[in-house]
């Protein structure tokens, strides 16, 4: 590939099939002229032609259509499109959306004093927690007496997870007649399956039977009065939560205190967002009336407890936010932190779909915030922290004959400006991410929900996706690539991200940090960073991996203290892993590229002649001739992944043959309705669904592999599958973490429904089926590849620090009869740069024309296109007809 940057009079362009150069030498071919860019291009100057004017408004035919497609807010004030549900006394509810005028207004009465045990009432337990100091300090005691004490802040906790039957004991030091009992539980250890019995004075006697439960207050009423010394709780099952089935009572009252259902709202804001509630109270009454919210990305996990809480990953938090509304009303931001001393705590950002306001308050904040009470509220929005999406921002777009390829382009773009943020200690993974390096500065996060910590494996995708729709906002990536840097071990292994002090051991992400670096090299040309950082990149590849290399010269997942460690999903593989060895391919030979970047001849040919090593022991020790697929493992159960059979052929260790046969294979035992699962069986220990388990970070290179490897029919229809799913399912437009069987989300409620490592259709679709990429740092060098599968046209622009590049291209309509070009693509380069133009073929000879230049040849592209080389700046039109034998 020449690295001319636009010889711009007199230049060679060449005609290149699969035998080689084969035709023909134009000299001073002629450049098509055109007026003012379209307004896609955002202003940001002119491509210039051979002759040095030119800028290319007719090859943007379709540049106006993009736009529709949008899925950001236009301004950093989001409002709700709906109130989704009503509970109990609220009136008015509609009025929360704005613009209507008037209030609505939650009611709830002063619940009653419950009854208490006589003096004297003593309680014991099957087991019960040691004392500690609590989440905030304070020494706390979980014995079992917490439960008659008339304090509902206290609770009795059992002494270990997941054992059954928990059994509290209550005995009265006389008898007393009950014609029920009310369980008050902690609202994250709420019995599910639980038995009432009595003591009749020989035996206990089954007073009630409670399954299914998901209430923190629950009322047994007894079938008649029953006169007893003792009453007894036996539970069977407890709620799940992420410290496990603990049962947790803080009072168990004798007698029956009915449930007052608190008042509540919600309201749906039609997509994801990500950003600060807020909630202007018009007016409430003058006891402290509190409110709790709670969020959820789906409906599913709509409850009174939102679908992930910081407070609850650090430790047992009340899975809301609070606040105590003032009796003159105000205009609340939810942030980070307490109202009053240490009560009324909220957590400020929020990655959710739907939020759900209660009137009511937590025990342990009263008398700062009561349950009961009024309180109005005239609207509810929220302050928009991601990137704002905007027409003007968009320095790439992309549209296509295929209408739900467009959407699920931009469906993408979306889910990457959610997760383009701030980096904040008090918004980020509250287990030990937080680090003054990253404070304030622009990043890209995993997750809009979770953990809102940069992982570079992740960004390997929503980097490329970043690039290629906001390059205004490369630093995002720059930053976090630069931080992990400066974070790196003695050893030369880089962290993957900040969580745990920059601790969490992963085996695969130093590579992912080689591969992010290239990527960020080659569409911002920041020499820079590369000069800055190369002798971390040294580090990484010439000293931790060599230190996990075997006697086969493969990477093998155990040594060097390895065994504990990590990848991208935590799966306990070990030994030789065809996906970290491919990926180790990737990584050395994109270090080449950064070493001939910074003219480091030795250490490039090093890497190459390394890489091609390793590659050559990939297809000798885990290639599995008998399936026609790369093993996942050398040792164990023969199983095949979609990760190391899809990037072995995106980093060129399979041959073409190896190439089919592989994805003939995935397709074939992998296919799901909602995409292609990343195992083909479940033989992985520990991960019973991973045949189902489908996740889009792995289907990002298989949909690469296919479309480089001329299956382009089937990359569209598993795009269909997998982003057709998350999109059309709730909460809809954005790609989830992972996809579990049926279709779920694969981790519950935990499972980041809007998530950067996911976004791989954008640069799949840009790359390879549009067919703009960068060829060498900076789009100083570029091709232009098209992959049209059933998709009949297809126009969109990259933006390059020299300009934007814009491409355009059309398949000739069935019963044409031949009066049009077979294939018609335009290409409107910015100056300064120079690139390769590869165009679809069939048939025997056909007619290639380049800027009104034409050529007849015979047609013997091994990969179906024929490669035109060293075109400069300006517009260039080349068309393709097929001629007669």
């Amino acid at each position: 590939m020449s690295e001319s940057t636009g010889r711009e009079t007199g230049r060679r362009s060449f005609i290149k099939t699969g035998a080689g150069i084969a035709a023909m030498t134009a000299v001073g071919l002629p450049v098509a002229q055109a007026g003012q860019a379209a307004a896609a291009s955002r202003g940001q100057g002119t491509a210039g032609g051979a002759d040095g004017a030119g800028d290319g408004t007719d090859a943007l035919a379709h540049a106006a259509d993009w736009q529709q497609y949008l899925n950001g807010p236009t301004s950093r004030n989001v409002s709700p499109v709906a109130v989704l549900d009503v509970v109990g006394d609220v009136t008015n509810a509609q009025a929360v959306l704005g613009g209507g005028g008037g209030v609505a207004v939650l009611t709830r009465a002063q619940p009653p004093v419950p009854p208490s045990w006589p003096s004297g009432t003593t309680a014991t337990a099957s087991s019960y927690h040691a004392p500690n100091n609590g989440d905030g300090g304070t020494y706390t005691t979980y014995v079992p007496s917490n439960a008659i004490d008339n304090d509902v802040t206290t609770f009795w906790n059992d002494a270990n997870p997941n054992t059954y039957p928990a059994v509290l004991t209550i005995t009265a030091p006389s008898a007393v007649t009950l014609s029920g009992v009310t369980l008050l539980s902690n609202s994250d250890g709420v019995p599910v399956d639980f038995t009432v019995s009595t003591w009749d004075g020989a035996a206990w006697q089954l007073a009630g039977t409670v399954t299914g439960n998901s209430a923190v207050q629950v009322p047994v009423a007894f079938a008649s009065p029953v006169t007893t010394t003792q009453v007894q709780i036996s539970v069977t099952l407890d709620q799940d939560t992420a410290e496990g089935q603990y049962t947790r009572i803080n009072e168990l009252w004798p007698g029956i205190v009915e449930t007052v259902t608190p008042p509540s709202l919600t309201v749906d804001f039609g997509k994801v967002v990500v950003g600060y509630p807020q909630v202007d109270f018009a007016w409430a009454s003058d006891n402290n009336p509190g409110v709790r919210l709670a969020f959820s990305e789906t409906t599913e996990y709509l409850t009174d407890r939102s679908d992930f809480a910081r407070s609850d990953e650090s430790g047992g938090g009340p899975g809301t936010d609070q606040y105590s509304v003032p009796a003159g009303g105000a205009s609340w931001t939810d942030t980070e932190g307490y109202e009053s001393g240490s009560q009324v705590y909220a957590e400020g950002l929020h990655g959710f779909r739907y939020l759900k306001i209660t009137l009511d308050a937590l025990p342990s904040d009263a008398p700062a915030a009561l349950p009961y009470g009024q309180v109005a509220i005239s609207s509810i929005s929220l302050d928009f922290t991601g990137y704002l999406g905007t027409a003007d921002t968009y320095g790439g777009w992309f549209v296509c004959s295929d209408d739900d390829l467009n959407r699920y382009w931009y469906a993408a773009a979306y889910t990457n400006e959610l997760i383009t943020n701030t980096f904040l200690a008090s918004d980020c993974d509250p287990r030990n991410a937080a680090t003054p390096s990253l404070e304030g500065k622009l990043v890209l996060q995993d997750g809009a929900k979770r953990d809102r910590d940069p992982y570079v494996g992740d960004i390997a995708v929503s980097g490329r996706t970043l690039y290629i729709t906001h390059p205004d906002a490369a630093a995002a990536a720059l930053n976090v690539l630069e931080d992990l840097a400066n974070h790196q071990r003695s050893d030369g292994w880089i962290p993957p991200a900040s969580i745990n002090d920059y601790t969490l051991p992963l085996f695969d992400y130093p590579l992912w940090w080689v591969v992010a670096s290239w990527d960020y090299l080659l569409y911002t040309g920041d020499t820079s960073y590369a000069n800055t950082y190369f002798p971390n990149l040294i580090a990484v590849l010439d000293n931790w991996y060599p230190s996990v290399t075997d006697g086969n010269g493969l990477l093998s997942k155990g040594l060097n203290g390895t065994s504990g460690y990590g990848d991208y999903a935590f799966l306990p593989r070990t030994g030789e892993i065809t996906y970290y060895n491919a990926n180790y391919v990737q990584a050395l030979n994109d270090g080449a590229s950064i070493a001939l970047l910074l003219g480091n001849s030795s250490d490039a040919a090093r890497w190459t002649a390394r890489a091609a090593t390793v590659a050559a022991a990939i297809n000798t020790y885990l290639w599995d001739a008998a399936a026609g697929a790369y093993l996942d493992s050398a040792t164990g159960p023969v199983r095949h992944a979609q990760d190391g059979n899809a990037i072995a052929i995106t980093a060129g260790v399979a041959s073409a043959a190896q190439a089919a046969s592989a994805l003939a294979y995935l397709a074939a035992k992998t296919a799901q309705p909602y995409g292609n699962a990343f195992m083909d069986n479940d033989t992985l220990s520990g991960v019973d669904d991973a045949s189902q388990r489908v996740y889009a970070f792995t289907s990002y290179p298989e949909l690469v592999a296919r479309f480089r490897s001329g299956a382009t029919d089937s990359a569209i229809e598993q795009i269909k599958r997998t982003y057709g799913w998350m999109y059309t399912n709730d909460p809809g437009i954005t790609a989830w973490e992972g996809i579990g069987p049926s279709g779920t989300p694969y981790e519950g409620a935990f499972t980041s429904m809007a998530h950067g490592w996911s976004t791989g259709v954008l640069p799949a679709l840009t790359n390879e089926l549009l067919g703009i990429a960068p060829a060498s740092a900076g789009f100083a060098t570029w091709t232009v590849s098209p992959h049209p599968g059933t998709v009949t046209w297809a126009s969109g622009q990259v933006t390059t620090p020299h300009g934007p590049l814009t491409v355009q291209w059309q398949v000739a309509a069935a019963g044409s009869g031949g009066k049009a070009p077979a294939f018609t693509l335009r290409v409107c380069a910015p100056k300064g740069t120079s690139g390769q133009v590869s165009v679809p073929v069939s048939g025997g000879k056909v007619t290639v024309t380049v800027d009104g230049r034409r050529s007849t040849l015979r047609n013997s592209a091994a990969d179906g296109h024929v490669t035109l080389e060293d075109l400069g700046p300006g517009v260039h039109t080349i068309t393709v007809e097929n001629a007669a034998d």
